[in-house]
């Protein structure tokens, strides 16, 4: 082997690109001496010669039986001239996950969607080695590799298979492997204390790795963590792990010798939605359990976890809390299972939701599937609207904690601190982010409640000009039938639906009146939200917070070429001191920006959302009453048709005897004034008749022109549902 380059007769790398190295084997990035093709080659030491055979020949073994998209492939096996063995390998584009999670960016967790697709990979790979009965023994982020796919999705798989061996899941060992931050403490205590004791361990091993990595996933941070640090504090690490209460996920010390902190629930810090939180909580409190005895089986975490991956988010923006929701359901579930979900998580009664999307209503049916919900996104989620009394008290928008500038010059504390200072200000400027996305929903929810509350009125306005067309032929038609009684010497059946339907008439005005004046309300509402969306998109504050980021992360980049020098020249050393003012002051201006502008403006919009919010509700009770109101006018119109097409009818028969004779008339004078009397009565009839028709014209017109009024020509509606 030269010392530049090392070959197989299929393959050749440099001993430059290493991929990653180990106790026992170092990993290169290779490629195929005919076609060129990526590879990764796992390159044996001599070290691991000094090991049993059959424990050399495990790996090769394992990677032969395993074949699965999450679990890397094994090519080939191959020679260096030295006889050394050579593990050629796929070859993974994005590293490992280890250096994913040491970029700034995910300094406090990966991305929600790419922590799902994390769980979902290694769940799979997990489940492919249990059902061929390998136990991995050394699961961590560094032995799960990312490959990058055209699309620029993500897949994880498992690596490093020399720690595992084939065992069931009622079988023990007692040999000792892994990494020590990510080992079962029963392992810890005699593979790190080198405490010894009689203890045997089973697969529930590795769900406490898995459980510790994907904690780290999620967060950013290892969820046990002695003062020092695990690697300085040992003692303690082994304490925190051992004795964590049942339930905990994550244990600190923040001081020496201080207490340990327990927590039950995932930071605010981190990316994943409260949706997610609620259902990977009880997973990790499960398997993140010390007692073998009392820890979950694979089984258990198998249908927990596949419970999880087989639900789909529908994102829901609660607008009067201002709050944003995950909520993870199964696709085949009945829109009421996601009602009762959607109280779960808002509080919200199923009786007090109501769902837009894309400004218009979305009416559903308790039976329909979750299925068939329009698409959601987080950016377009659906717009919950509460018919209660909610309040947007609580800020969903945290400051990030930034830890003290290092007061002395110190090269290595510097770059240290530079390299946790820009994980903080991508954390910041995340936050800015999801604050601007929230005031576009804020503002586009309201927009959508003004519109609808805007089409309630047109349809109110409607109603009463129904009620008034409708209530003119009543009382023309009672004073025709009390003519025509009075005539006919006959009796009304309805003697009180005159006083009735004059008393309504005189009430119309007022519910009119209160229309005009939402209406009004309502408009002066849509300028002053205008206006408001107008200054918030003139706000920079999030560019601003941008360059601020490039900035220090120029600075972190400097300190760490000042790292691998080591000891600086006089010049250096000055502009290293210079570097370290001008980051001062940048993170004083992060601070300031979030603070002042950014954090400032989105309580401003709180508060106008609060009075927008108050008056709506009002405005929709309102409404809603005389919606009630204005349906049981209707009916009582009905009703009084009918009892005057009863009297009318009543009336027409009498007629019809006594022009049939059946009432016999004394005298000619008397039958020429029946005659008469019938003429007029026809007369009468036919004017009543015309009026009715050209009246039910009306209403079938104004119908028309309020649907034509309400449609708006800029939105798509959609399917159109109802709710039960």
């Amino acid at each position: 082997m030269s010392e530049v380059t090392a070959s197989t007769s299929s393959y050749i790398w440099t001993l430059q690109d290493v991929l990653g190295q180990g106790a026992t084997a170092s990993v290169f990035k290779a490629r195929n001496k005919r076609t060129g093709e990526l590879v990764a080659v796992k390159v044996f030491n001599a070290v691991s010669y000094n090991r049993p055979y059959e424990v050399q020949m495990r790996e090769f073994e394992m990677l032969r039986k395993l074949s699965h998209s999450n679990i890397v492939k094994l090519y080939a096996v191959e020679e260096l001239l030295s006889k050394q063995k050579v593990l050629v390998m796929e070859y993974c584009s994005g590293g490992n996950l280890l250096s994913l999670l040491e970029e700034p960016e995910n300094a406090f967790g990966l991305p929600e969607k790419e922590f799902f697709t994390l769980l979902q990979c290694v769940v799979q790979g997990m489940n492919h080695l249990r059902e061929n009965g390998v136990v991995h023994r050394d699961i961590k982020p560094g032995n799960i590799m990312r490959q990058v796919g055209d699309d620029g999705k993500s897949v994880y798989k498992l690596t490093d298979f020399g720690a595992a061996r084939e065992l069931e899941d009622d079988e023990k060992f007692i040999s000792i492997y892994g990494t020590e931050e990510y080992l079962h403490p029963d392992m810890y205590e005699r593979a790190v204390l080198r405490k010894p004791h009689q203890k045997t361990y089973g697969v529930s091993v590795d769900l406490w790795s898995i459980g510790v990595t994907f904690y780290h996933a999620a967060t950013g941070s290892l969820p046990f963590t002695p003062y020092g640090g695990p690697r300085k504090n040992k003692t303690t690490m082994y304490k925190i792990t051992a004795e964590k209460p049942m339930g905990a996920i994550a244990g600190i010390q923040k001081t020496e010798d201080g207490p340990i902190e327990w927590s039950y629930h995932l930071p605010h810090s981190c990316q994943l939605s409260q949706g997610l939180k609620l259902h990977l909580v009880p997973v990790l409190a499960g398997i993140l359990e010390a007692d073998q005895d009392r820890c979950w089986g694979f089984d258990q975490f198998f249908t927990a976890t596949t419970d999880i991956l087989q639900r789909e988010p529908v994102h829901v923006f609660s607008l009067q809390q201002a709050v944003v929701h995950s909520v993870y359901i199964h696709h085949y579930s009945t829109v009421s299972v996601f009602f009762e979900d959607v109280m779960s998580q808002t509080g919200i009664g199923v009786e007090q939701q109501h769902l837009l999307y894309l400004g218009h209503d979305l009416l559903l049916e308790g039976n329909m599937k979750v299925a068939n919900l329009p698409p959601t996104s987080p950016s377009q989620p659906l717009i919950l609207l509460s018919y209660g009394t909610e309040t947007n008290s609580s800020l969903p928008f945290r400051e990030p904690e930034t830890p003290p500038i290092p007061s002395r010059f110190d090269i290595m504390a510097d770059y240290n601190f530079s390299k946790v200072i820009v994980g903080v200000v991508h954390q910041y400027l995340r936050t800015v982010q999801l604050m601007y996305r929230h005031r576009e929903l804020l503002l586009q929810g309201y927009y959508s409640y003004m519109m609808k509350l805007q089409k309630e009125c047109g349809e109110a306005n409607y109603s009463i000009s129904k009620i008034i067309i409708r209530l003119q032929s009543c009382l023309t038609l009672e004073h025709r039938l009390h003519t025509l009684c009075h005539s006919t010497s006959e009796n009304s059946s309805s003697v009180d639906i005159t006083q009735k339907l004059h008393s309504v008439r005189e009430h119309l005005p007022i519910y009119a009146a209160g229309i005009q004046e939402f209406q009004n309300r309502l408009e002066l509402l849509q300028i002053e939200q205008a206006k408001l969306a107008e200054i918030l998109a003139s706000d920079k504050s999030c560019q601003k917070m941008a360059v601020l980021l490039q900035k220090i992360t120029t600075i972190h980049q400097h300190y760490r070429k000042d790292r691998l020098t080591g000891k600086l020249m006089y010049n250096d050393e000055q502009i290293h001191k210079f570097e370290k003012i001008h980051l001062s002051s940048h993170i004083k201006r992060v601070k300031s920006l979030f603070r002042e502008d950014c954090m400032q403006r989105y309580k401003e919009l709180l508060a106008s959302t609060r009075t927008w919010s108050s008056l709506l509700l009002e405005m929709q009770t309102r409404l809603e009453d005389f919606s009630s109101f204005s349906v049981g006018l209707l009916a009582d119109l009905e009703i009084s048709e009918q009892c005057q097409n009863k009297d009318l009818d009543r009336i027409l028969i009498s007629l019809q005897s006594r022009n049939a004779g059946q009432q016999p008339l004394t005298t000619p004078r008397d039958k020429d004034q029946m005659v008469s009397r019938m003429h007029h009565l026809k007369e009468e009839m036919e004017i009543l008749v015309r009026e009715l028709q050209c009246n039910n014209s009306v209403i079938e017109r104004w119908g028309a022109l309020n649907s034509a009024v309400s449609l708006d020509p800029s939105l798509t509606r959609p399917s159109t549902l109802r709710k039960v």
